[in-house]
């Protein structure tokens, strides 16, 4: 990541409008703010939210509340709970998630 031409800049992501996203089962709620080519989100999974699609997107993530379960598309699982993170590249490691109780996430890509 290479952050570049950003002031410094306050966010309340709580003040946000959320966008809902469908899952195949439950759904998403995103705050998102752009800054440059830097995208920060705070998303909350409802119980039982599992993702529609594999995502190719590179992010970095850091579980605020509950706990959420991805895949990798070469078979590995993770499970994270509150303050454990994941990062990984765009294009290299294609995941989907779910979450039995529901999750909250601070997402940076």
């Amino acid at each position: 990541m290479n952050i570049r031409n950003i002031p410094f800049v306050t966010s309340d992501l709580a003040q946000v409008e959320p966008v809902e996203v469908k899952g195949d089962t439950g759904y998403s709620l995103w705050r998102s703010q752009t800054f440059g080519d830097i995208n920060i989100h705070l998303a909350e999974y409802s119980p039982g939210y599992a993702s529609d699609h594999w995502c190719a997107k590179g992010h970095i993530l850091y579980v605020l509340e509950g706990t959420l379960h991805t895949r990798l598309q070469d078979g590995r699982e993770f499970t994270l709970t509150p303050g454990m993170s994941y990062q990984c590249e765009d294009d290299n490691y294609p995941h989907r998630s779910h979450t039995e109780t529901g999750v909250k996430l601070f997402i940076v890509d």
